[in-house]
């Protein structure tokens, strides 16, 4: 006889996404599970971000997003992580003279959101990040209020304070066939079946895929490969920030240990994959860092490279299916999935609370529903 689980909610997809839906809902009191094909929760894009938490990073709904999701990783996950998640870090956008209307679009985006900032000269950049080659940098914007975050420990809290909920962790579980019966679903996995009353697609780089095999439209998304390395540097850099060019042709920041992660910020639309980085792009990289920077960089220690997977227009999708009935979009986080995550998971709770009994209690996020929903993609 074939064994068949039974939750309320299965949610596809372990990642900073799928942890936090599953931890929203199971507070709610929803019985769930998560879904999830690798050994490790956070074997893709979750586990090889280099997250900053950035207030003006992105368009206006992720800043939102993200202003809504501060006070819970600054609360350390309502005390769910084991240490302090979020360690303050300035951050430090520079350009050359041909970058000054960059600068001023990024102290525009501080300034709307109401975070503090200082336009700064090349002298000035240079105080902050005294590796600043003086015959390239110019200009400088430095944007207090931003912080590292520890972003396994954020996943690895979420994970805790759902199973502390209930909710169920299911690893080595892909999900190969996905139907409706009765009124729910039916999952074929690698391992017994699931049946579910509602679907909640958190599979990141591969939600379109996961989507068709439930019959639903995809929406387009794109997972695009960034790169990340490592290296050495003799530099007191403890105080330093976050650089970042002000055209995003790289970024670096301090390690501590005398060691430097950097980035040539790169995009490359890709398929969903086990994301590897490439020689070409790692000397990019390096090139462009030494390109504004003393640091002379001539090798590395490490590379890796991960997919940040963004919708047409690069805001997330959080909403039902128009088309299959039971079927949740939580996907596209791109670029800011991690500091955005408490606020989208809650938008999905909240939601998919809605649509079944108390709408009232959907108000904190209401405004954002519409501009996150999948039907603004089935025109």
């Amino acid at each position: 006889m074939t064994t068949v689980e039974h939750f309320e909610i299965a949610v596809v997809g372990g990642g900073i996404a799928g942890a936090s839906a599953a931890w929203a809902l199971a507070e709610e009191g929803h019985e769930v599970a998560v879904v999830e094909r690798e050994d490790s929760l956070a074997a893709h894009s979750t586990g090889r971000s280099a997250a900053q938490f950035l207030s003006s990073y992105s368009g206006p709904v992720n800043r939102e997003l993200s202003a809504e999701s501060q006070p819970f990783l600054e609360g350390n996950a309502n005390g769910w992580a084991d240490h302090q998640l979020m360690s303050p870090r300035a951050v430090l956008w520079v350009s050359p003279d041909a970058g000054r209307e960059q600068l001023d679009a990024i102290a525009a985006a501080n300034q709307s959101i109401g975070v503090a900032f200082d336009m700064l000269d090349g002298e000035g950049a240079r105080d902050l990040c005294p590796v600043l080659d003086p015959s390239w940098v110019h200009g400088g914007v430095v944007e207090h209020g931003g912080y590292d975050i520890d972003v396994a420990e954020l996943h690895q809290a979420y994970v805790r304070a759902a199973r502390s909920a209930g909710a169920t962790v299911m690893r080595h579980r892909g999900v190969r066939r996905m139907a409706r019966h009765g009124t729910g679903w039916q999952l074929d996995t690698d391992g017994p079946a699931i049946r579910a009353d509602i679907v909640v697609n958190a599979a990141g780089a591969w939600a379109d895929e996961i989507a068709e095999m439930a019959g639903a439209a995809p929406l387009g998304l794109i997972p695009y490969r960034r790169t990340i390395f490592t290296f050495t540097s003799q530099h007191p850099s403890e105080h330093w920030p976050l650089v970042i060019g002000a055209d995003e042709s790289f970024y670096f920041k301090p390690e501590g240990a005398g060691q430097f992660l950097g980035s040539p910020a790169d995009e490359h639309p890709d398929e969903p994959c086990d994301a590897k980085p490439r020689e070409l792009d790692v000397a990019a990289g390096i090139e462009a860092v030494n390109r504004a920077t003393l640091l002379d960089v001539r090798s590395i220690r490490s590379a890796w490279a991960g997919l940040r997977t963004f919708s047409p227009d690069r805001n997330p999708v959080v909403g039902f299916d128009r088309d299959i009935e039971g079927f949740f979009w939580c996907a596209g986080q791109g670029g800011t999935g991690i500091q955005t995550s408490p606020a989208v998971a809650r938008l999905t709770a909240s939601l998919i609370r809605a649509s079944s009994s108390d709408p009232s209690e959907h108000a904190a996020l209401a405004s954002l529903a519409p501009k996150l929903s999948p039907e603004r993609f089935r025109a």
